[in-house]
């Protein structure tokens, strides 16, 4: 049996879906799983066994360009899928496997996809679910699976890159090393404070450990702004913001004693490479998407969710992640030594 997935176009997701695909390897041994997803998540893909093959797809988010959908259906009806499962609610998400006829096309009915879906299936508790809950109903049997039963995701690491990585930035990885990662998707207002983090860099330093900063470009300034505010040596300070691939940052990721995260897409890799780690929510929540591992603390200081994206602090922090301190970040962090 082959079956095209349609991929969330978000890392965090992305990494989630893979508890979907553990399902189906188990339920379907023989069957052949490729996904079509943009290029930001190919690679993550790449690491998780039960991915055969990796369609990329060039459409950014809110684009609809039709004609250049039906190109590439045409281009993939010749796979001979038996099934798509589509694991987003956009309609346009749905046109492609539609276009290419795929017999049979799996999903929620999102945003009035009459047709476009034709084995709909019910999401009417989504909001009381966990992401993974979502995904694994998407599972063939039409039939929901007890959260305690999914399987978490868990992506391979790269013993070769990761020396590879150590002799290119002269990281002795022999050494203790905790990996921080500041930044988040929508802004300051979903991100710890940059001094509250210059406090747990500057403890992680003093004890001599590495101590390695995280992130795409975007995320350099914040680097910079916990970098200038550090009191201790930067010897073993590592700022990779911007120089480092998602692969790169996964084995760094897989390498390290301890993660400190906000919510973000790397929040989750560093769970699915099995890292200890401590998250930090703000105005999001942890009830739909909290970090799948037995070894990762969750601190949140309100309840609920907000989609604002301005904090309500001058300096535009969100009060929420604000009144988490940086000793009590530390504590829990040594709590899971």
């Amino acid at each position: 049996m082959k079956i095209l997935i349609v991929s969330p176009a978000w890392i965090g997701d992305a990494v989630m879906a893979q508890s979907l695909y553990k399902i189906l390897k188990h339920d379907i041994p023989k069957c052949r799983i490729e996904v079509l997803a943009p290029s930001w998540t190919l690679s993550v893909l790449k690491r998780m066994n039960e991915v055969d093959d990796t369609i990329l797809s060039p459409f950014n988010h809110g684009e609809l360009r039709l004609k250049e959908r039906f190109s590439l259906a045409q281009k993939i009806r010749v796979a001979n899928y038996d099934q798509a499962i589509i694991l987003t609610n956009s309609l346009k998400s749905a046109l492609v496997p539609f276009f290419a006829r795929i017999p049979l096309r799996t999903s929620w009915l999102g945003e009035l996809r009459y047709g476009l879906i034709n084995d709909v299936r019910d999401d009417s508790l989504r909001y009381k679910r966990l992401m993974i809950e979502r995904f694994a109903a998407l599972a063939p049997g039409n039939k929901l699976i007890s959260k305690d039963k999914i399987p978490f995701p868990r992506l391979m690491s790269s013993e070769r890159n990761i020396d590879s990585l150590a002799k290119k930035n002269k990281i002795d990885f022999g050494r203790d090393t905790i990996a921080f990662c500041p930044g988040a998707e929508f802004g300051i207002a979903k991100r710890w404070p940059t001094y509250h983090f210059s406090v747990v860099v500057d403890h992680y330093l003093s004890l001599g450990w590495n101590s390695i900063i995280l992130g795409s470009n975007k995320d350099s300034e914040v680097a910079a702004e916990i970098r200038n505010s550090l009191s201790e040596s930067r010897k073993n300070l590592f700022d990779l913001t911007g120089k480092t691939s998602m692969l790169d940052a996964l084995d760094i990721l897989s390498t390290s004693r301890l993660v400190l995260t906000n919510d973000s897409g790397l929040m989750h890799v560093s769970a699915a490479v099995g890292a200890p780690l401590v998250a930090l929510f703000g105005p999001t929540s942890p009830t739909y998407t909290p970090p799948l591992s037995d070894s990762a603390r969750l601190i949140k200081k309100n309840s609920g969710f907000n989609k604002k994206r301005v904090g309500d602090r001058a300096d535009g922090y969100d009060t929420s992640l604000f009144e988490i301190f940086p000793g009590e970040v530390i504590s829990a962090l040594n709590d899971l030594i």
